[in-house]
């Protein structure tokens, strides 16, 4: 044989050879991808899937069964504020303290899913103090919370008649927020305005005026902020039934639930907003030059109307170093608004 026809064969024998492991990484390659969109669908039913009672469940992959587990009373380590103390009517372009989008619908929002369509450029995060806010909040790296946010324009009779007191309720996941090294997943309640008299039976004073209280708190694991786009926050309500906050993270599920007849949000309940800030106290979440995220928040209102984007609405007083950029609209069975923010 001669040498050429020799070589010929050989590398035939050799390509035959790597066919096996080429079709192999084929495979492997779109099996992950369908084992990410089938973990991506799980989250997304999970958001959608009511707890059968008040309190505190887990949920893991695959499953869409909701498991009771442990609930916490949780004190805030940082007393919480509200953007309207500071509000400097859009001035700052950077994300937070009221410089935020908000979805504003014509009919009552029942749901709302915040999550985060595409994040990059992010390799570090970090919770800084606010001089204007007296530097408090919860520091550090990877401290940050997700809020979906209601506005504290509207009145409900939790208000119990004093003039010039509105409702204010929190969707929350924050990390550190009651001992380092887990995070909460709880709503936060606010009378606004509420005045000088003494607050309701088990709401905390913030000396101004203002009266808040957590809701029991379900207790999940710190995630890194280089892994927002794993992440989903949820907040539901529901007239005469319970209010619930969900947060999902990859193939588990954690959830709290509580009346929504602490401040009956079902009936007023039309403004959103959602994004990742700082973690309590006014603080901001530091994020490194380079990051860019977008910011998806959906609603269910019985419409399928397209919504409204704000701009300069938002309700926290927590921020963000994000420039934000153009915020888009869309209507369909879930109406949602999506904008991105980066630095």
């Amino acid at each position: 044989m001669r040498a050429q026809t020799k070589i010929a064969l050989l590398a035939g024998l050799i390509a035959a050879a790597c066919i096996p492991a080429v079709v192999s990484a084929q495979t492997a390659n779109r099996f992950g991808t369908l084992e990410e969109q089938a973990q991506a669908s799980w989250r997304e039913s999970m958001a959608h899937i009511a707890t059968p009672s008040e309190g505190c469940f887990e949920a893991t992959y695959p499953s869409v069964i909701w498991h009771q587990s442990a609930c916490h009373e949780v004190t805030p380590r940082v007393a919480p504020v509200p953007r309207f103390k500071l509000f400097n009517n859009g001035a700052a372009q950077t994300a937070g303290n009221g410089n935020d989008y908000t979805i504003q619908t014509a009919s009552l929002i029942t749901q709302a899913v915040g999550s985060f369509p595409s994040v990059t450029g992010v390799t570090s995060e970090t919770g800084v103090g606010v001089a204007a806010y007296g530097g408090g909040g919860i520091l550090g790296a990877n401290e940050y919370s997700l809020q979906i946010n209601s506005s504290f324009d509207d009145t409900t009779s939790a208000c119990k008649g004093h003039s010039g007191c509105t409702v204010w309720q929190q969707f929350v996941y924050a990390p550190d927020y009651e001992v380092q090294g887990s995070a909460a997943v709880f709503m936060q309640y606010w009378l606004i305005g509420y005045g000088s008299s003494r607050c309701p039976s088990g709401f905390g004073s913030d000396g101004s005026g203002d009266c808040y209280k957590n809701s029991a708190a379900a207790t999940a694991p710190d995630v890194p902020a280089t892994q927002l786009g794993n992440v989903k926050l949820t907040g539901s309500v529901t007239a005469g039934g319970k209010d619930t906050v969900v947060f999902t993270n990859g193939t588990t599920a954690y959830s709290s639930s509580g009346a929504d007849s602490v401040l009956y949000l079902a009936q007023v309940w039309k403004v959103g907003e959602f994004n990742v800030v700082g973690n309590a106290g006014g603080s901001e979440a530091q994020f490194n030059s380079g990051s860019s995220i977008t910011v998806k928040l959906a609603v269910t209102d019985g419409s399928t109307a397209v919504p409204s984007c704000v701009a300069n609405s938002g309700s926290t007083g927590e921020s963000n170093n994000l420039n934000l950029g153009s915020c888009t609209a869309s209507g369909g069975s879930t109406p949602s608004i999506q904008f991105t923010e980066s630095n």
